[in-house]
């Protein structure tokens, strides 16, 4: 199976038989017809804009403006993502190939599979696979924070050239029940990774409290609202125990978070999402493909995000969490019917920082290049370590603004399609430039 097969992206286009013929190559009438997917492939691959047709008004088209008529054009490196979920099995091969789609070339692959990647052997298997779907990204490899990791897990992870090491609270998130319940008992393992030049990634949130019963619990307030502001004192704790080692504050959502992180030394930095910097509390409550952990806040905390990162503070970096989920689990028709937590913004991801930038004028290339390619990459180490080479990747990745792409509205096929975020509405195109 190619690349390109392992790509399914459904549009509105007809699939019924009387449209094959509009498909063919005039120049070759007796060439098959090009199939919806690789349409539609080839056109998220080139930056392709959505005609009406494609975005469901059926009976009109329209002629697409050219690349030379952009409002703004930035020509930018490729990008990194630091934060990303890319699964394992048939929805591993969906999203994996969006990557380039959004501008980027290297990924920080969360850990957190079935069963959890706590052993190194298992974490460089994964990476081969996802290598294997793009050929061209460079996947840095985590292991999931489990009572099994040990200090020798730390040296060998090391030897074998992981990167990182992932802490999630137990049962707060997607796939998050082998999590962690107290810090203290990980100290052995903080201080080998401080030793060893690995980073902690928290995904900086405390546990709900329990609905059901709350006697003698220390904080009987704790929600999905306030747990990121609630764990704050865990990372300033941590930080102050080792101060040497790499701290990375997950998908900040809050002032308060990007407060911390600020006042911290040089070896903490924090992620902030795509989404975050567009969503707040009104939009996920009643819209379940904007539902993600940690939830969106406030519009006060939405403008702190996207001031931290557009203010060139090196602190702060890209990191998507781009997390898919089929469709039917994001409106809870799978499972236990419960909403799933997670936003995919695999195929948009530099576009969605540029346009959100733009609103508060700094959709600029010293600004963007910044926090979507260069201070991640500084903080990993990623060329110190030799993990990229300079001037290996000598390709281009150019924003354009104001061409009419639309986001495609579905990822994949029947109940594993994957509904990317603003589906459907008008986003930044971009392009490659060898």
């Amino acid at each position: 199976m190619t690349l390109k097969d392992h790509l399914h992206l459904r549009g509105s286009v007809s699939h019924h038989d009387d449209d094959k013929d509009k498909d063919k190559d005039p120049k070759d009438p007796q060439a098959e017809p090009e199939s919806t997917a690789r349409k539609l492939f080839r056109r998220l691959k080139s930056g392709g804009r959505s005609s009406d047709e494609d975005s469901g008004d059926e009976g009109t088209s329209k002629q697409h403006r050219s690349d030379s008529e952009a409002e703004l054009i930035i020509e930018l490196p490729p990008a990194a993502d630091f934060h990303v979920h890319l699964r394992d099995g048939s929805m591993m091969e969906t999203v994996t190939p969006t990557i380039e789609n959004g501008g980027v070339n290297l990924v920080y692959v969360m850990p957190n599979l079935v069963p959890p990647i706590t052993e190194p052997s298992a974490a460089l298997s994964y990476m081969s696979k996802l290598q294997a779907l793009s050929p061209k990204t460079t996947f840095l490899a985590t292991l999931y924070l489990h009572p099994s990791i040990t200090p020798a897990t730390i040296a060998e992870a090391a030897a074998s050239g992981i990167v990182g090491v992932k802490s999630y609270p137990r049962g707060l998130t997607t796939n998050s029940d082998s999590g962690v319940l107290s810090y203290e008992s990980f100290y052995p393992v903080f201080q080998a990774m401080s030793d060893h030049d690995i980073v902690l990634n928290l995904h900086g949130e405390c546990p709900s409290t329990p609905a059901e019963d709350v006697a003698g619990i220390e904080d009987e307030d704790i929600t999905i609202l306030n747990a990121e502001a609630k764990f704050l004192p865990t990372l300033l704790s941590i930080h102050q125990k080792f101060p040497k080692l790499r701290i990375v504050l997950e998908h900040c959502t809050t002032a308060a978070a990007v407060e911390a992180v600020r006042a911290c030394g040089p070896t903490v930095a924090g992620t902030i999402t795509a989404h975050h910097l567009f969503l707040t509390i009104d939009n996920w409550a009643d819209d379940p493909f904007c539902f993600c952990k940690p939830v969106a806040k406030l519009p006060a905390d939405r403008a702190a995000l996207l001031a931290a990162a557009s203010s060139g503070d090196p602190k702060f970096f890209l990191g998507t969490d781009s997390a898919p989920h089929p469709k039917p689990a994001k409106q809870g028709r799978s499972g236990n019917n419960k909403t799933v937590a997670g936003v995919f913004t695999q195929p948009y991801a530099v576009q969605l920082v540029a346009e959100a930038f733009d609103k508060v004028g700094k959709a600029d290339k010293e600004t963007l290049e910044g926090f979507c390619c260069r201070f991640g990459r500084e903080f990993y180490k990623v060329k110190e370590k030799g993990i990229e080479v300079e001037g290996k990747d000598k390709r281009t990745i150019v924003l354009m603004k104001g061409l009419g792409e639309k986001a495609i509205k579905e990822v994949g096929t029947g109940d594993g399609a994957v509904v990317p975020f603003r589906a459907g509405e008008e986003v930044w195109s971009l392009k490659w430039r060898d």
